[in-house]
């Protein structure tokens, strides 16, 4: 069935309950295959199946937004202008909670006559309260029974009711107070979610002959040059055609080290030129840089929502009806079966309850909790896809890796020169990279290299490079070999046969044996360091690689792995990966690290696919469900590590929500909990899970 994404922005979005719900009615509406609010950026996400009217979609899903939260505004997500002055909004109900709190200490002052003082209260009850009670009345002809709105106005009419004018106001206003905190903190929390995404440059310098002219970034086409000045953001991907600079790659990379750049190299949007003038030929559109996919991944993370986060919306479903139905068995059934009981005290009793019942403080938190721990590991230069993942590196109980380009750094290098007797080290090499001299295949180079110094003026006579073997050169008077067993062989050269891990050149002169060099790949140096940390940290460790089995059993071994396999076909990959799953322990997640484009199978069918060294590829970043985006593999340890940070905090949210509400539901049952500790089980328990969910981030 093809579907068509929708996306929209609701400006004026505060109640994460409200989310909720929204998100749960979207899902409803026939013709939607799935839904997501995402209550951190405000984005509105809906999947319409392309039977269907997408025009009467979205006007039914505005009107379940409306219906829910009449001031909040849907717009498209292409739409230029942001239209919400929520700052001035905030100033409006500070200065409104003022002038109620004086209208309210005036109450205090006036003689004590029971009229002039239910007057004041009552104006400052209206002052303070009226939009709730508005609001409570709206919901109530929308079928919203269980609504915040609706639960604070009964429990402070109720007050009212039994007499506690003052109680009543009070409570009142220290919920719009905390709600005015609340949603600060929420702001403050969604601005460091802003200032991660809000990296993507807006405008570039267009070069076109001479004239330089600054330009909207989506406007430059392929082919255009760009002029990017010092201390300027890149803004699109492209080729240097002039100049040479050091650019800060930590936007994409999360690296501090500047990288060196010069004429024909590639850079990304997102960089920062440090100190050159430099002219870009762009290779890619606006919306295709990696700055830009990078972005979209980030705001989209929050729609693949952890078990976690699905659960508590859940059980806010649930949650609040249940403690209403209590809320009013106390106020009724006690007074009915406990002889001298009286009314009033229960009444009250059942409003303390009210207070507490609204689900918020875990609504609310999760989600901000969760993507604070994407914008955090997004800083570090990993791209989670969502809290689903962030949640499942906590249960990794094993991560294979590929070899080439992961644990080794995928470049040949010499790492052993054997001559024969009678051969000496260094001319062996010399011999050996003049016969290469003239090849431009990896191995051929590593010699050159290794070598080190000017190969100029040298007697070549012939030059034949046999595929699959290696060459052949008539150097001078001299016929010199250099390959493998099988070249050796071909020309009846007797050798040894050498068994070590590489690859193994094997050198002749003039038909005569004359010694051998092993090159090998490189392992990274932060490989090691990572297998040890991964596993002190009761992770299992495993390669798998299409390599000789000599080769993987040395790096296997120098590495510390638990263990390997060898010599293995892609789909035998999948196979092998397949049996590690089978082989864990009940709920434990297995994660697969590779380059992201020769392993794309076998990333797809991990539990978590870890794409590293993916800076610029398409293929890693769709294939992958997290994206490190340099070739450090040290960079999976600070992945699992956010996300365990992550999940802590989580998990100090529940239990403070549910711990506070749960004692002073207890407290309010008994007769021991005022309407102040109820509001602070309410609000004030959500300013400070948002508070502790901030701490992802930093």
């Amino acid at each position: 069935m093809a579907e068509q994404r929708e996306e929209f922005i609701l400006d004026g979005l505060e109640c994460a309950n409200c989310a909720a719900k929204m998100e749960d009615g979207i899902k409803r509406i026939d013709g939607v295959c799935d839904a997501s609010v995402n209550f951190a950026t405000r984005r509105l996400s809906i999947d319409v199946d392309d039977g269907h009217d997408k025009g009467h979609v979205i006007k039914l899903a505005q009107n379940i937004v409306n219906d829910i939260e009449p001031q909040v505004n849907m717009r498209s997500l292409n739409d230029a202008e942001e239209g919400n002055d929520e700052e001035g909004e905030e100033d409006i109900s500070l200065y409104r909670l003022i002038m109620a709190g004086i209208v309210y200490a005036a109450a205090f002052l006036v003689p004590d006559i029971t009229w002039l003082k239910f007057l004041l209260f009552g104006t400052a009850y209206i002052i303070s309260g009226g939009d709730v009670l508005f609001r409570a009345v709206m919901n109530i002809f929308k079928g919203m029974v269980f609504d915040e709105s609706l639960l604070m106005s009964i429990a402070t009419l109720g007050a009212f009711a039994i007499g506690q004018f003052a109680e009543g106001v009070a409570v009142m206003l220290f919920y719009q107070l905390g709600m005015y905190f609340e949603n600060r903190a929420v702001d403050r929390s969604r601005r460091s979610i802003k200032q991660l995404i809000d990296i993507r440059p807006d405008y570039a310098n267009l070069k076109v002959k001479d004239k330089v002219s600054k330009v909207d970034a989506r406007s430059v086409s392929i082919g255009d040059t760009i002029v990017v000045k010092p201390g300027e953001r890149i803004p699109l991907d492209g080729t240097i055609s002039q100049g040479d600079s050091m650019v800060d790659t930590s936007a994409l990379t999360g690296e501090s080290v500047p990288r060196t750049v010069k004429t024909g190299d590639e850079v990304l949007a997102g960089f920062i030129n440090t100190f050159g003038l430099l002219e870009i030929e762009v290779n890619k559109p606006f919306d295709q840089s990696a700055l830009s996919r990078v972005l979209k991944m980030v705001e989209e993370a929050g729609s693949r929502k952890a078990p976690t986060e699905k659960f508590i919306t859940r059980f806010a479903r649930y949650y609040t009806p249940v403690v209403v139905f209590a809320a009013l068995a106390i106020a009724v059934i006690p007074p009915l079966l406990i002889p001298q009981a009286v009314f009033a005290d229960w009444v009250y009793r059942a409003l303390v309850f009210l207070v507490v019942s609204c689900p918020c403080a875990l609504v609310l938190s999760i989600p901000l909790g969760f993507f604070g721990g994407i914008g955090a590991a997004s800083r570090r230069g990993i791209l989670i896809k969502g809290g689903n993942y962030l949640e499942a590196l906590n249960h990794v109980g094993a991560v294979v890796f590929d070899k080439t380009g992961t644990l080794t750094k995928g470049t040949f290098k010499v790492t052993k020169i054997e001559p024969a007797d009678g051969m000496d080290r260094d001319e062996l090499l010399r011999i050996a990279a003049a016969a290469e001299s003239h090849s431009n295949h990896p191995i051929a180079k590593s010699i050159i290299e290794a070598y080190g110094r000017p190969l100029e003026g040298l007697d070549i006579k012939a030059y034949e490079e046999i595929a699959g073997q290696g060459v052949r050169v008539v150097l001078g008077d001299r016929e010199i070999l250099a390959g493998n067993v099988a070249l050796m062989d071909r020309y009846g050269v007797k050798h040894p046969m050498i068994d070590e891990a590489g690859t193994i050149v094997y050198v002749a002169v003039n038909g005569r044996y004359a010694g051998y060099i092993i090159i090998a790949d490189e392992i990274k140096d932060d490989a090691a360091e990572t297998i040890r940390k991964l596993k002190n940290m009761g992770i299992k460790t495993v390669m798998l690689t299409g390599d000789r089995e000599p080769i993987a059993k040395a790096v296997a071994h120098r590495l510390g792995l638990d263990g390997y396999f060898a010599e293995l076909l892609p789909d035998q990959k999948v196979e092998k990966l397949e049996q590690l799953q089978k082989d864990l322990a009940v709920g434990q997640k297995l994660a697969f690290v590779g380059d992201g484009i020769n392993d794309a199978p076998v990333l797809a069918r991990a539990d978590i696919g870890v794409a590293m060294g993916a800076l610029g590829s398409d293929a890693a970043i769709e294939a992958a469900d997290v994206v490190l985006m340099n070739d450090y593999v040290s960079r999976i340890l600070g992945a699992i590590d956010t996300a365990r940070r992550t999940q802590r905090i989580v998990q100090q949210n529940i239990i403070l929500a549910l711990g506070v509400k749960a004692a002073v539901l207890i407290l309010a049952a008994a007769g021991m909990a005022s309407m102040w500790a109820a509001v602070f089980a309410d609000v004030g328990v959500a300013i400070l899970a948002v508070l502790n969910s901030i701490r992802v981030g930093r």
